[in-house]
Order: C-alpha cells, then sequence, then structure tokens
C-alpha cells in the first residue's frame, strides 16, 4: 500500500506542476487580453504566479489530504548555504567559460530591438530561471523524493526521480533517438546532482538556486550558446564544431559532455560534503 501512496504521490506532483503553469499562464493571458498591459508585465505576473500557485496547491493537498508539513519535503522553512550560492554562479559561468574559450564559434546578434531584449532578459530570470527552478525543485527534489524515500529508502529516492527528471524533458519533442538518448543522460545527471544538494542541505531551496541560476545564464536568452543562431536570444555564440557530444545534440548544451561534466563534478563535492557530515556531525552550521 506504502509502494502505490508514493507513486501517486508522485503522479499527484507532476499533475501540480502542469496545474500551476496552466493557470499562471491563463491568468496572465487574460490579464494581457482584458486590459492591454504589456507583454513583459504579463511574463512577469506569469513568473510570479506559477510558484505561488505550486505552492499553496501544494500546502492545500498536504494539509488537507497527506497531513503533512511541507518541512517534511525540504520546503519549509526557506534557507540557503553560502557554498551552494557561489556554486549556483560557477556551475553555469564555469560551463560557459569553457565553450568561449576552448570551443572555436562566432557572435551573432539577434538584432532585436531595446524592448525585446529587456522582455527576454525579464522573461529568462523570473520565469525559466527563479519560477521554473523552484517549481521543478519542489516537485522532484521536494514531494517525490520524500514520497520515495519514505516508501523504499534514499537510493531509490536518488535515482528513479532523476531518471523520471530526463524522461520527462522529452515528452513532445520530435528529437532524433541520439538525442533522447542525450537528454536523458543528461537529465538523470543533473536529476541527482540536484537530489545531492537537496540531501546536503537538507531542503530543497540550495538546489532550487542552482537550478535557477543555470536556467538563467544558460538558458536565460541573453547569450545561447547553439549550433545556429537564435532568433529568441539577445545573442548566439554560434559553435564551429558540430560534434553531438559538443553541441549537445537537439536539445542543446544542456546535454553536452562538457555541461555533463559539470554535473558530475559538483556532485562528487556534494557526496564528500555529505561524507563529511556523517563523519563528523554538526560541522556545518550554515544558515
Amino acid at each position: 500500500m506504502k509502494y502505490l501512496k508514493a507513486i501517486g504521490i508522485s503522479i499527484l506532483a507532476i499533475v501540480m506542476l502542469v496545474v500551476s503553469q496552466l493557470l499562471a499562464g491563463t491568468v496572465s493571458t487574460c490579464f494581457l487580453e482584458l486590459f492591454g498591459a504589456p507583454e513583459w508585465l504579463c511574463n512577469l505576473l506569469c513568473g510570479i504566479l506559477y510558484p505561488l500557485f505550486a505552492f499553496l496547491i501544494a500546502k492545500f493537498f498536504m494539509d488537507k489530504v497527506l497531513r503533512q508539513k511541507l518541512s517534511e519535503n525540504g520546503i519549509a522553512p526557506f534557507g540557503l548555504k553560502l557554498k551552494w550560492v557561489v556554486l549556483a554562479i560557477l556551475l553555469p559561468a564555469a560551463v560557459t567559460v569553457c565553450y568561449l574559450l576552448i570551443i572555436p564559434g562566432e557572435y551573432v546578434s539577434s538584432g532585436m530591438s531595446n524592448a525585446r531584449a529587456f522582455e527576454t532578459v525579464l522573461t529568462g530570470v523570473v520565469y525559466t530561471g527563479i519560477a521554473a527552478g523552484v517549481v521543478e525543485e519542489m516537485v522532484f527534489r521536494g514531494f517525490i523524493f520524500h514520497a520515495l524515500e519514505k516508501a523504499w529508502n534514499t537510493k531509490v529516492a536518488l535515482i528513479v526521480p532523476s531518471i523520471l527528471f530526463g524522461v520527462v524533458h522529452i515528452i513532445g519533442m520530435d528529437f532524433s533517438a541520439g538525442s533522447c538518448l542525450l537528454v536523458i543522460i543528461a537529465g538523470t545527471a543533473v536529476g541527482i546532482m540536484f537530489t545531492l544538494i537537496r540531501i546536503e542541505s537538507g531542503s530543497v531551496w540550495s538546489g532550487a538556486l542552482v537550478h535557477a541560476m543555470w536556467n538563467i545564464i544558460i538558458i536565460g536568452g541573453v547569450l545561447t550558446i547553439s549550433e545556429a543562431p537564435d532568433e529568441y536570444s539577445i545573442a548566439t555564440y554560434v559553435l564551429s564544431m558540430k560534434s553531438f557530444a559538443v553541441t549537445g545534440g537537439e536539445f542543446g548544451i544542456e546535454s553536452s559532455v562538457i555541461a555533463l561534466a559539470g554535473y558530475v563534478i559538483v556532485s562528487f563535492l556534494a557526496v564528500l560534503m555529505i561524507r563529511k557530515h556523517r563523519l563528523n556531525p554538526g560541522s556545518d552550521n550554515e544558515e
């Protein structure tokens, strides 16, 4: 029975993510159509409402249905560790620098207007970065992790949601078999990384920050690194090398070997920190 409950909670958590996203999109679209609000304001509203709806739905579900506290799922109280704040910046910055300094390419401007560039940056920071990072961590490293750990063990809770995290990134995508395989491998690796951060830090918030900063810098729309110019980005660093492993295939550099190396290094650091805590409990008292 406990296994079915864990599976049910996992499914409902993903449904919560989808519903929250749809509600936020619907409300912001109505705001645009009814009041003629500028598109950037609607994007800002959507980025605020998405995690807000997810949090409210989750709290209602936890309080009224499961009789659990959000803290049991690593969601409350809010707190960050300084080392993960630093690594949140270093990881995407290091991957970006590796491409710009090592892989040949050229910069191509999309020719966006200033207004369009402002909207792109705002959406990249608020929605693609913060909102998506927070909600996805709440769902995968919060509810699903806790449900599977309670029903099985930490190893299952580490691996299964991470594989699921990789698989959901190819749903609805018309990718080749090779690209799908790359996405699943990279998605699983980054899922393991986020889960290890959640285990080490004791909550989803440090992982949410790492997730958000990755999204802002890598796919936020300021500078895209790709094998072809991106009209939705302010500028693109167009790679001269077309190797599948370097470009990441159809999904982009997030599934490249360079990004994968970054995920593995951060995961290794997280494992070392976890072992340190177990050998010397109470050694890290960062907020």
